[in-house]
């Protein structure tokens, strides 16, 4: 069933950046005389992290003022960011936005027929109807509105937090990374209401299904937004187009700029030439003193002039070859092919006996060598829980859960970095004995070289950050053999994924990855296939 949607005229509704200029407390620009504008449709928001995606769109949801220039937008407007945070203690109808009306609902059915409950309720007396209809829609029939938010998960938080934007029928949604901790049910349901959405969306997301979705795409790249028609399949074929016709442009430059530099050289070796000759003829007086001098004169003044016509041709090929450099992408990659992770085949790595987690889940586990395991399974069914508790952050209520080698794990939250400290020093931090160009030299293969390794971990976007949590943990001492990644590919773009991915293939360590990024597991090589549902983990076909 369709999702609820807008009943304002969606027609009406866009978003107009105009020379828009953005930089951090500490200096970092984001966005210089930058412009945009959105009209009514589905647009995905792509681009490197670091781009300034997040944001770009907290400017436009007024969470952040630039510096200059101006953010406007015609029509009420809904934000989803990319971490979604709440006081555990708030319950779901404060989440939904209702507690007020559902409270004066409450009041006037039990005779309180005072006018400020009138008020309050307005003319939505259907306010528990449509709350429970959204959060039905949603898959979250289960949940109360008057439970309290710290008994959610987390993928359940996000549906929360899509729920009270569709109750507030926003004619502009912004959506950052809305996929993030969903299970498989939960992301099709978003797909849905994106799918029904009449007015302005702008989405930031890594999620290609979600991203086939949209009608039009805009990469964010050197503070600049451009244009491709279509979903994102369309956009990567036509990125393929363009740059193929860069590297056709770069190989033409090259070869232009290699015969200026031989008709340069032919130049200057007919002018010595000359000068030679000139010299001959002056020595043997053949001419009249002045005749000669006059001929040496002219042929000095028509070389200079042919010199600095080839010079200046060699000067415009080499700016051509550089222009057409600059239109190749050649982004990084991360590289963490470190060798003190490496686990002998068919050592023993975890052992989970009778393990029984406060959740009520129940799990037993033998992990030998380099195994790679998904664990997979529905939001709430306990995998956070469970890597926690093998991670040493949580006890178990019964059982054993025992590592044998060296452990190291990432939440979603990436909350392993001091936001007040520089990616460098929180580094040193899981690594005291290592030397500060040992960690400068660590860091540069996390793609953080030089200045960028200075950069304050607060002020990173949702992609570098994990980055500079992978690398503080990676490069801790002792070097994890067993690494735990919970849903990994939250806030990465879509290069970032295919760098983790490329990445991971050079990690010679146990890996435990939970999520619900199927193409991404299946990619990294996962060797079995876990599902924890219903308080048990089983072994599952893979998926």
């Amino acid at each position: 069933m369709p999702l609820s949607s807008p009943s304002p005229a969606p027609s009406a509704a866009s978003v107009v950046c105009a020379g828009v200029h953005f930089a951090w407390p500490d200096g970092t620009r984001v966005l210089t005389d930058f412009h945009l504008s959105v009209t009514p449709g589905r647009t995905g928001l792509v681009g490197l992290n670091g781009a300034g995606k997040s944001t770009l769109l907290k400017l436009i949801a007024g969470e952040l003022t630039p510096a200059r220039g101006s953010v406007r937008t015609t029509g009420e407007f809904g934000h989803l960011p990319q971490n979604v945070r709440h006081s555990a203690e708030l319950r779901v109808e404060q989440v939904l936005g209702v507690a007020e009306a559902r409270a004066a609902l409450h009041a006037i059915e039990n005779g309180d027929a005072s006018e400020e409950n009138f008020t309050a309720v307005g003319d939505d007396w259907d306010v528990e109807e449509r709350s429970r209809a959204v959060l039905d829609q949603l898959g979250l029939e289960h949940i109360g509105l008057d439970r309290a938010l710290g008994e959610v998960s987390g993928g359940e938080a996000v549906l929360l937090r899509l729920a009270a934007l569709l109750l507030a029928r926003p004619e502009i949604l912004l959506l950052d990374e809305p996929t993030n901790n969903l299970d498989l049910a939960a992301r099709h349901r978003l797909y849905a209401a994106v799918d029904t959405w009449p007015g302005v969306l702008i989405v930031v997301s890594h999620d290609r299904e979600l991203l086939r979705r949209v009608d039009r795409i805009a990469e964010l790249r050197d503070g600049e937004v451009r244009w491709y028609g279509g979903n994102i399949d369309d956009y990567e074929a036509a990125l393929e187009v363009e740059q193929e016709a860069a590297e056709r442009t770069v190989r033409a430059a090259g070869a232009d700029l290699r015969r200026q530099r031989r008709e340069l050289a032919e130049a200057h070796e007919k002018l010595a030439k000359r000068v030679r000759y000139g010299d001959r003829m002056y020595a043997a007086k053949r001419e009249p003193k002045i005749v000669m001098g006059a001929r040496k004169r002219a042929a000095q003044v028509s070389a200079g002039k042919h010199r600095i016509l080839h010079e200046e041709r060699l000067k415009e090929a080499r700016e051509r070859l550089d222009e057409a450099a600059g239109a190749v992408r050649d982004d990084d990659e991360i590289r963490i092919d470190l060798p003190r992770t490496a686990v002998p085949r068919g050592r023993t790595v975890l052992t989970l006996r009778g393990v029984e987690l406060r959740c009520g889940v129940r799990a037993g586990l033998d992990l030998h060598g380099p195994e790679r395991i998904a664990l997979v399974g529905p939001n709430g069914a306990g995998k956070t829980t469970l890597l926690r508790t093998v991670a040493g952050e949580l006890t178990p209520v019964a059982g054993e859960a025992v590592a044998h080698v060296p452990v190291r794990y990432l939440p979603q939250r990436l909350d392993v970095l001091d936001d007040d400290l520089t990616i460098a020093q929180n580094v040193a931090r899981f690594a005291p004995r290592a030397t500060d160009n040992h960690i400068r030299a660590r860091l540069a293969r996390f793609l953080f070289r030089g200045a960028r390794a200075e950069q304050r971990a607060g002020t990173l976007s949702g992609g570098e950050r994990f980055r500079a949590a992978l690398a503080a943990l990676l490069l801790a001492e002792p070097a994890p053999q067993l690494l735990m990644l919970d849903e990994p590919t939250n806030n990465l773009d879509l290069a970032s994924v295919r760098q983790l991915t490329g990445a991971l293939a050079g990690y010679e360590g146990a890996l435990i990855v939970a999520g619900h990024d199927i193409p991404f597991l299946r990619d990294i090589g996962i060797t079995r296939w876990l599902r924890l549902a219903d308080g048990e983990l089983r072994e599952v076909d893979p998926l």
